[in-house]
Formats: C-alpha cells, sequence, structure tokens
C-alpha cells in the first residue's frame, strides 16, 4: 500500500531565534527584558484598551516567474484573514471546545496595508520584486537584501514587513521576535501558504501561517514549548502544556503530558494544525502580545504612515 504524502506544517522561526541569541546579545537582552514585563502585567488588574493597535504592513511579493507574482487580491485576502483571527471576529471560533470558549480572545491588533512608503508617498503597501532565486533559504535571509536578489526592509520601527515567496526546506514561514536586527525583522511566509485566493494551496489555503508567524512577530511561542518530553513552556498559563506539535485535523480531546480530560489545545493558532483546524488565540497570549505592542514593538502603531 502507498503511503500516502501528507503535508505537515513547518516553521523556521526558532531556528532564527537560537541563531540570533547566539549572533546578538542585545537580542537576549531583549527578550529577557519583555518576559519580565510579561510576568508584571499577568500580575496586574486587566484592563481594557480605548481602541486597536493599529499596524502599517508592507507585502514584499518576490517571484522569479510571473504566476509566483501574486495577485492584489489574494495579498488582501490574507490582511482580512489577520485582521479576523487577530479580533477574533473568525467564524470558525465557534468550534473552540466548549471548556476553552471562555478563553478565546481579541487580541485588539488590526492591520492595514501602508497607504504611504518611507518617504512619504503614495503606496499600495505591496512591493514587487522579479528575482533570479528560485526558492529563498531561511539560513541566509538573503530574501531581505536587495543586493543579493531579494527587497530590503521598509523600516521596521513604522512597518509591518511581510515578505512572500517560494521558500526551501519545507518551511511554510518563519518569523523573528521582538529585539532582533532592525534589517531582517518581519515576517517571511510561502506563496502557497498565503491569503486563502490565488497560489493558496490546502491545507494552508485559509491564511492562518501568517496569523501562526505575526503570533511570534509579536512574541507568542509555539504552544508546546518546543521541547517533545513535556518539559517546554510557552510561558503562558491559560493554554496546556503538551508534549508537542499536532498535525493535521486533530479530534477533540487529544491528551498529551498528563493533561486530561481535555487534552493539548491544538486549535490555538500556534500550534501546528492545518489552516482549517485553528482558531483562537487565548487571553494570556492576548496580553503577551499586547505587553509586546507596548514595548519594544511600540513604535508600529503610533507610526503615522
Amino acid at each position: 500500500m502507498a503511503v500516502r504524502n501528507t503535508p505537515q506544517r513547518r516553521c523556521g522561526t526558532m531556528a532564527v531565534h537560537f541563531s540570533l541569541l547566539e549572533l546578538y546579545p542585545g537580542y537576549r537582552k531583549c527578550l529577557t527584558q519583555l518576559e519580565h514585563a510579561c510576568v508584571e502585567r499577568r500580575r496586574s488588574a486587566p484592563f481594557a484598551r480605548a481602541k486597536p493597535y493599529r499596524i502599517n504592513v508592507v507585502v514584499h511579493v518576490l517571484y522569479n516567474n510571473e504566476k509566483e507574482n501574486i495577485s492584489d487580491a489574494q495579498i488582501k485576502s490574507q490582511i482580512a484573514v489577520l485582521n479576523r483571527d487577530f479580533r477574533a471576529t473568525n467564524s470558525d471560533r465557534s468550534k473552540t471546545p466548549a471548556v476553552w470558549r471562555g478563553l478565546v480572545s481579541d487580541s485588539q491588533v488590526e492591520f492595514v496595508l501602508a497607504t504611504k512608503d518611507p518617504d512619504g508617498k503614495k503606496s499600495t503597501g505591496i512591493t514587487r520584486t522579479r528575482s533570479s532565486t528560485t526558492s529563498f533559504a531561511i539560513d541566509d535571509n538573503v530574501i531581505k537584501k536587495t543586493k543579493s536578489g531579494g527587497k530590503d526592509a521598509w523600516p521596521t520601527d513604522r512597518y509591518l514587513n511581510i515578505w512572500v515567496c517560494a521558500l526551501s526546506g519545507g518551511i511554510l514561514g518563519y518569523a523573528q521576535f521582538p529585539g532582533g536586527p532592525s534589517w531582517s525583522d518581519g515576517v517571511v511566509i510561502l506563496n502557497t501558504a498565503f491569503g486563502t485566493s490565488g497560489l493558496a494551496k490546502a491545507p494552508f489555503n485559509k491564511g492562518r501561517t501568517a496569523t501562526h508567524e505575526v503570533g511570534h512577530y509579536l512574541n507568542l511561542r509555539h504552544i508546546w514549548g518546543d521541547t517533545e518530553d513535556c518539559s517546554g513552556t510557552d510561558f503562558v498559563v491559560d493554554t496546556p502544556n503538551a508534549e508537542g506539535p499536532n498535525y493535521g485535523s486533530p479530534t477533540f480531546p487529544k491528551v498529551s503530558c498528563s493533561n486530561g480530560p481535555n487534552g493539548d489545545m491544538f486549535m490555538n493558532y500556534m500550534d501546528y494544525v492545518d489552516d482549517a483546524a485553528m482558531f483562537m488565540f487565548t487571553k494570556e497570549q492576548t496580553q503577551r502580545m499586547q505587553v509586546t505592542l507596548d514595548g519594544p514593538r511600540k513604535t508600529l502603531w503610533n507610526a503615522t504612515t
């Protein structure tokens, strides 16, 4: 019998993270300070924001052939998904098991394609660059260097930069946690796992790869804590400890790490399940993202572009 080759989610963020820890001492210091701030916020009384954080986005499309030059419609479909997912207006949140429904949280983060470029000129928030590179690798980040066939970031203190391209190594995307070098700050997404139309291909055609990676960009960790022996942590109290990543479309409950009867929160955006199987952030994940936006990423939503 032939073995079915089912695609599985793979994220490169932690590989980037461990590399940055070795190369940039300031990165480690920023994350340590941010972790202290998250602990302090958890201890304080909860508060509601008067208005959402609004983040200007620039999408850099890198293509080797015209097929890869994805449409404006595909890009806009992804922005729409981000806004639904981060504001908890996605209709599939109703699939959340009853025991966790009260944890589904509106992060109060909104995304808009930039209307002005760094020089103040009118912009669609989209750049398009034809490249001789047929597939970009995670280990060299050349996608973020114009001189190497990629595209330089717009100022990363004012824009969320998202690069969309063909990626090698089976990676769907990767992001940079706060505190790393500015030239490489942002999110990279595979062009067939971006948005809900055009090149987007099942089971990653509902825009959730970008939701997952922007979660990392705002300092969320994988739900299982990136170990496979129950010793890891995502630094969030209201997500159950899990043994490892979940794939595909699991059936609730999926028990590991003595976390029964409810088991893993595999429907969380920070697990590895298929797009259709993930549909929630929790209250403490929202709190963690907001601490990040009130701290090292504060200039993003204060930007005037």
